[in-house]
């Protein structure tokens, strides 16, 4: 696939106070493009967050809020600090154009518009966009496992805390450590280590498989999975997660759990209040990985 073809099939937001400049966007880009919607700052902020657009045709002049102030707030979230913003706008002086740039656009369209160049504008910030996703992601994946990376992990944990936090609902850390790894590594080498560890990793890909569900190596032997469910959800994709490294049936003669490589899990689980917070969450999850150790391991301990 070319990036010329990347450069279609996007989900582009148009935020226009006024229905006939909406409607002359959307029909530049309908054919090539999913197209969304809003009337209004706020609302375009929400679907921002919510939806992920891969590139926004922003007016600059509306009520309430103005297209500078929206640029401004979707640069400051780590959610839409990423997504092209085209200002599209009745002003045209190079103060204009620099006060947009500034604000954070990443181009300038003049009304009234033209079709074609509507076209051209987003193409181009569409596959600049997703240029920057793959190399992106490169920088947020393990290179052994190919799972998330602490860093991915970190970033994920707080978008996610934030949209828990608006929506009010319940966020789970798994954090899971595989049982007496060191030993492993001792007996069997540094190479099956590694393929024990991505073994691990693919199991955990299958227990917790819903493209909302974030797999991570945290460090070393030690792994995170975060959901965006309660306590039941979290004790579900535990067992599961057991079940799946239980199936690998990987020789430990060196363990004390079990002859067979094995993990131990400690979940903890809440509603998030608040941008931050997060950090907790992570220790009280520690801890029931630490208890859950100290029971015996190959098995899960979850916070009360």
């Amino acid at each position: 696939m070319s990036w010329t073809d990347i450069a279609r099939n996007g989900r582009i937001l148009i935020v226009d106070d006024a229905m006939e400049n909406i409607q002359v966007l959307n029909q530049a880009l309908e054919a090539e493009h999913d197209v969304l919607f809003a009337m209004n700052g706020a609302r375009a902020i929400d679907i921002a967050h919510n939806q992920r657009p891969d590139v926004i045709l922003l007016d600059a002049m509306m009520p309430d809020m103005d297209g500078y102030a929206v640029c401004q707030a979707l640069r400051t979230s780590s959610v839409t600090s990423n997504i092209p913003i085209i200002f599209v706008t009745s002003l045209f002086s190079p103060e204009d154009e620099t006060r947009a740039l500034d604000a954070g656009a990443a181009d300038f369209i003049t009304k009234p518009v033209n079709a074609a160049v509507v076209r051209a504008r987003v193409r181009t910030q569409l596959t600049v966009k997703r240029q920057s996703d793959v190399l992106r992601e490169l920088t947020l994946t393990d290179g052994l496992t190919g799972v998330s990376n602490r860093r991915g992990f970190d970033e994920a944990l707080e978008r996610e805390w934030r949209r828990s936090a608006r929506a009010g609902t319940p966020l789970s850390l798994l954090l899971i450590d595989i049982d007496f790894f060191k030993r492993y590594n001792d007996e069997y080498g540094h190479q099956a280590g590694d393929t024990c560890l991505q073994e691990v990793a693919a199991a955990m890909r299958r227990a917790a498989a819903r493209p909302q569900d974030v797999v991570a190596r945290y460090g070393g032997e030690e792994f995170a999975v975060l959901l965006t469910d309660g306590p039941p959800g979290a004790e579900t994709v535990a067992r599961k997660l057991i079940e799946q490294v239980d199936l690998l049936a990987i020789p430990h003669a060196k363990s004390d759990a079990k002859p067979f490589v094995s993990v131990s899990i400690g979940i903890a689980a809440q509603v998030p209040e608040g941008p931050d917070g997060a950090g907790e969450l992570i220790r009280r999850a520690d801890a029931q990985l630490y208890r859950a150790k100290a029971q015996g391991r190959n098995r899960y301990c979850m916070d009360e």
